[in-house]
């Protein structure tokens, strides 16, 4: 009688305390918890998980430290969790917090960088992102002695940043987001492209300035071959190249409008006021114009000006591209002149209607 009867006290005490401990601990694994507002929670490497439990609690992503705890013991995930930021935004079950929290389901940023951006450009890009340490990135960018330590022979890493679409986490030190551009550009760069440059007469940073040069002057790639003609041809006559890209480049806060006083004024970036290509990159070229820049096309041309339409016209001789000068480039402004006086005129009309 003695057994049974203490059978059933240990008995209704187990239940005591499944009812007392494992009906709130059901409770807290089954109900999702939603954040007072979206929140990043950084856990940084060899962290205690206790202090993970408490940082999750407090900033209202689980109802309870301790219960959290228990949940990743059974589940055995308690140094399993990955370092990095994890964004929560959404109502969750503590159970999925762990599990996104042991698979390194970190914040990440996306920053899709096109062709012929310049340093300054992606920083702005990346700002724009959400990253976080934009200035340093600028800074470590025109850093010499970082240059170097990344294998680039050049004061800056103008023109070795490879265009493409990245995602990293929105507090990576700048210094691994530039070495990871770097490597892009490497891993992007053909040996065979080195070898014609070479042949060429150039070498792996003359390549890329005037790669970046071809990226500046057009997007179409049908058209990267001919202009690398152009600029090929004039350097072997020692002809300056007269790019305007390389003298807004060396514009200090360039407000769009390129004048007279610009090209003739002289700065280490100007192609008119100097013989050879510019003192290094203008932008950051991406495949295309550095395979153009070392195999161009069999052309003649000397010249090239804008149709107006993303095309261009190519010339072999003076006097053919001052008559594409005008057919172009004098028509393109007069139409622009028209559109504005049109504009005008329809801006001016409803005022003159209610002065009637």
């Amino acid at each position: 009688m003695k057994i049974r009867s203490l059978f059933l006290y240990s008995s209704a005490l187990a239940l005591a305390i499944c009812l007392v401990f494992g009906l709130p601990f059901g409770l807290f694994v089954m109900r999702p918890v939603l954040p007072q507002q979206p929140t990043i929670i950084s856990i940084q490497p060899g962290q205690s998980f206790t202090h993970i439990a408490e940082t999750l609690e407090r900033e209202g992503v689980v109802s309870s430290a301790f219960n959290f705890r228990i949940l990743a013991t059974l589940k055995g995930a308690s140094r399993q969790v990955q370092a990095g930021d994890f964004n929560f935004a959404a109502a969750t079950r503590p159970g999925q917090v762990l599990d996104r929290l042991v698979s390194g389901d970190t914040l990440r940023l996306q920053v899709t960088l096109p062709e012929g951006l310049t340093i300054t450009q992606i920083a702005e890009r990346l700002a724009e992102a959400g990253y976080t340490d934009c200035q340093e990135f600028q800074r470590l960018a025109t850093d010499p002695e970082f240059t170097q330590s990344l294998g680039v022979n050049a004061p800056t890493l103008e023109g070795y940043l490879f265009p493409e679409t990245y995602r990293f986490g929105a507090k990576l030190p700048s210094r691994h987001l530039l070495r990871f551009m770097v490597d892009q550009f490497n891993k992007h760069l053909v040996q065979k492209w080195l070898d014609s440059a070479n042949k060429l007469g150039l070498d792996l940073h003359q390549l890329v300035t005037l790669a970046s040069i071809i990226q500046k002057e057009t997007a179409r790639t049908s058209e990267m071959p001919i202009i690398a003609a152009v600029f090929h041809n004039r350097l072997k006559r020692n002809m300056r190249l007269q790019a305007d890209p390389t003298v807004i480049y060396g514009i200090e806060n360039f407000n769009g409008n390129l004048t007279r006083h610009d090209l003739r004024t002289h700065t280490p970036y100007n192609t008119y006021t100097q013989r050879g290509l510019p003192a290094g990159p203008i932008a950051n070229p991406g495949a295309k114009a550095l395979r153009a820049a070392a195999n161009p096309a069999d052309a003649p041309y000397l010249y090239f000006v804008s149709k107006g339409n993303g095309s261009h016209k190519f010339s072999r001789t003076l006097r053919e591209h001052n008559a594409a000068v005008r057919r172009y480039q004098l028509r393109h402004v007069a139409q622009v002149e028209k559109n504005q006086n049109e504009q005008s005129s329809e801006t001016a009309a409803p005022e003159s209607d209610t002065a009637d």
